[in-house]
Order: C-alpha cells, then structure tokens, then sequence
C-alpha cells in the first residue's frame, strides 16, 4: 500500500538527529547576536516573550501524540478508533479514508477551538501583564508593542496549524518531517541574525519565528495532501468528529496530567531551590541539568524516531520486532550517556573556563549522580513509550503520585535537612527510582516476553 505507514529508515533516524542540533543549536547560535545588539532589557523581554510560547505549547493538553498515534492507527489500517486498546485491522490492511478524513476533521474542529482560547489568554491575561510590563519598560515601546502583537498572531497560527505535525509524524514520513524542521530553523536564523543586526529588535526574533512557522507549515501541508491523498479524501465519506474526539480525548487528558506531573518531577528543583539555596547553587545546578537534558534528547532520538513504526507494530502485534527495536534504543540510550557522561564530567568546567564563565557545573560526584539519574529516567521513558503505542495509558497516575512525592522531598531535604543541592539531586532520583525507574520496563518486558 503505497500510502501506508512509511517504513522508517537509517535516515530518518539521522534526519532526526541532525534536526535536534539545529533544535537545541538556534538558540545558543542567536545568543551572541542577542546579547551583543539588545540591552538588558530588550533581552529580559525576550525571555518572557520564550516563557509565554512555551507555556501556551502545553494548552495542547497531550492531543498532539494523541492524535499522532491515531493517524498511525488508521494509516495501519485500523477499523475504528477506540478509547482504549487497539481495533481489528481492515481487510488486506486497507485504510479507511472516511476515518482519516474525520480524524482530520477532528483535529481541525479541537485546534480552532484552542486557537479561540489562546487569543483570549493572550488578549485578555497576556495584554494586562503586557500593560504593567511596560510601566517600568525604558526601551523602544513601540517595537515592544509591535513585536507583542506578532507573537500573540504567531502563537495562534501556531497552535492552528499544529494538527500538521501529527499527520506527518503519524504517516511516518519522519525524514521528511525532519528535513522541514531544519529549513525552517535555518530561515529563523538567517532571518532574526540579519534584522537583528539591521537594529529591528524584538521584531527581529518574533518576525523570523513567524516566518519559520509559516513555511514549515506550508512545506507539511504540500508534503502530507498529495494529489492521491487529496483524492481519496474527496471521495470518502467522513466519519463522525465527535465520536473520533471521545475515543481519543480519555487518553489525551491522561497524557497532559503526565506531562504536569513530569514538569512537576523535572522543574520543580528550581523553584524549590531558588526559595532555600543561594542564587549561585541554583545556577550550578541549572546549567548542569541544561546540559544533562541535551544529552537525554539526543539518547532519545532512535526511539522518537520509531514512534510510528512502533504504533504500527503494536496494531499487528509483532513482538519480535518491537523488542528489536527496543533493544536497540537502550543500547543507544546507555551508550549517549556513558560517552557523553564521559565527557562532560572530564572536560565540562575545562570548557567553562577557556571563556572565563563566571558560572561552573557541579562537581564530578554530583555530576555522575545526576547522569545516573537522568538515564534511569530516559530508560523508563523508553518503556512508558512502548506502552502508549498500545492506546493505554497507565503509568499517569504514577507520574502524578510521583510530581506530588518530589515536592514533598524536596522541601525535607532542602528546609528539614539542609542538604543544599544534594537534595534538589537525590529528591527526583528518590522517587522514581520508588517506582518507576523498574515499573514500566518490567510491564513491557513481561508484555513483548
């Protein structure tokens, strides 16, 4: 079936690694140019304006890989979509197209719906924090003003269009996916460092984000509806959106509570910390862990890379390939973080010192300890993984339990205790190793035996 799941490739897998570097790279790229242009306060908004994006992202509510792993389904050739478990095939594997067309008619009724609700947020609770903002802003207001009201359209494009990426994702065309990504970072760089040069500043950033997004959107619309997909939609009758919605939302809330409860695990060390540690402990730890989550993306590039096939695996229940492919992304896991490990404990503060940072990494023992941590955690994320593409979800309330366990830690070790950041360490490492660090990758040991 020509327009199947596409079947993922050593390329992909180095697409998918080259778009993370220009993911994790843009934003270390553009830094001088930032810093170097744009007073302190220009930079300080920009910032905020980083924040903003980055919280309205979670208003999604984890319907995007729901929706991702439910193109997989139906492009798996899938009956039905079901709130839990995965349908019976269709005959000779053939796709519905009814159900894709209502499965894309789904996606497009649920991001308008969010589209309305972030313009509201940001022209109601974003233009009010705006307006006190500039009270004390010394800067050029209208670039300020100019550049806020880029982002607030930006963001809601952005969140419009978002069903995009679930369409390609869940057809597997990850290369391709991927090969948009990088173009649309390399036109967000080649844009904000021209303007910002030119002295357009925060119009410079916001303007070339705008720029990025719409052609990568434009790129995904033209790869995805292919002339054969387009007529195949026309043809088909759609099926209901609202039935398609309610299989898929159970799971979609349940994804967006592990989320919180995984911001909770990850993020709350520094709230916590800049409450009881001095500003000096806080930024050790902070950068380290930067580095640490850099590395713990780039050990997760195969998996995310096989999301699709994965998906598509579990519907034919071929055990024997998934634990391939799951063999293979925990020894590239281990492997990222032995060498890599290896080389940030021996050479990380070396590194800082050549441009005289007046901010260090944590020591080598902290350092080592936080690795562990950190690959104990990547390993039962690559499990969790595994259990999702079957359309179950039973680990949120764990990740929930968990969130709430390292708070409670935390302010023991940090307030009853006085460890300093040997707590904001061990809190994380405590509980997940309670629990899920061995959990998940034993229920999926035992399900693919």
């Amino acid at each position: 079936m020509a327009e199947g799941v596409e079947n993922i490739s050593r390329k992909d897998v180095i697409w998918n690694y080259i778009a993370t570097f220009f993911k994790i790279g843009a934003g270390l790229i553009l830094l001088p140019f930032i810093l170097k242009m744009m007073p302190t306060e220009t930079v300080g908004i920009w910032t905020i304006f980083t924040t903003i994006t980055t919280l309205i992202a979670l208003l999604d509510l984890g319907f995007n890989p729901s929706f991702t792993r439910n193109v997989t389904y139906v492009f798996s050739g899938v009956k039905e979509l079901k709130k839990k478990g995965i349908a019976e095939l269709n005959k000779n594997n053939a796709i519905d197209y009814g159900l894709l067309k209502g499965t894309i008619s789904a996606m497009r009724w649920f991001y308008s719906r969010m589209t309305i609700v972030v313009l509201l947020l940001l022209l109601v609770v974003g233009n009010i924090y705006m307006y006190f903002l500039m009270q004390s802003y010394t800067g050029d207001r209208t670039d300020l003003c100019i550049a806020w009201i880029i982002l607030i359209i930006l963001n809601a494009y952005d969140i419009y269009t978002l069903y995009y990426d679930s369409l390609l994702q869940g057809k597997g065309l990850i290369k391709l996916s991927k090969q948009i990504s990088v173009i649309g970072q390399l036109i967000y760089l080649i844009v904000a460092i021209v303007l910002i040069v030119l002295g357009q500043g925060l119009i410079a950033i916001v303007s070339a984000q705008a720029l990025s997004i719409i052609i990568r959107r434009f790129l995904s619309y033209r790869a995805f509806f292919t002339k054969e997909i387009k007529a195949s939609l026309q043809s088909s009758k759609s099926q209901n959106k609202k039935e398609i919605i309610s299989a898929i939302y159970p799971n979609a809330i349940k994804l967006g509570l592990t989320s919180i409860g995984s911001f909770l695990i990850n993020k709350s060390a520094i709230f916590m910390g800049s409450i009881f540690l001095s500003l000096s402990e806080v930024a050790m730890y902070g950068i380290t862990m930067q580095v640490v989550g850099i590395l713990s993306s780039l050990a997760g590039v195969y998996y995310n890379s096989y999301i699709p096939k994965i998906t598509q695996l579990r519907t034919t229940n071929n055990n024997k390939e998934l634990k391939a492919i799951f063999y293979r992304g925990s020894i590239i896991q281990l492997s990222v973080f032995v060498l890599g490990g290896l080389v940030f404990v021996l050479f990380g503060n070396y590194v800082l010192d050549l441009i005289n940072s007046q901010t260090k990494f944590l020591g080598a023992g902290m350092l080592t300890v936080v690795l562990i941590i950190s690959f104990l955690e990547r390993n039962h994320i690559l499990a969790t993984g595994f259990l999702l593409a079957k359309n179950e979800v039973p680990f949120f309330a764990a990740s929930l339990w968990s969130g709430a366990a390292t708070i409670l830690l935390l302010w023991v070790f940090l307030d009853v205790v006085h460890w300093g950041v040997w707590g904001l360490i061990l809190a994380q490492g405590i509980v997940q190793l309670a629990y899920q660090n061995w959990k998940w990758p034993l229920v999926l040991l035992k399900e693919i035996r």
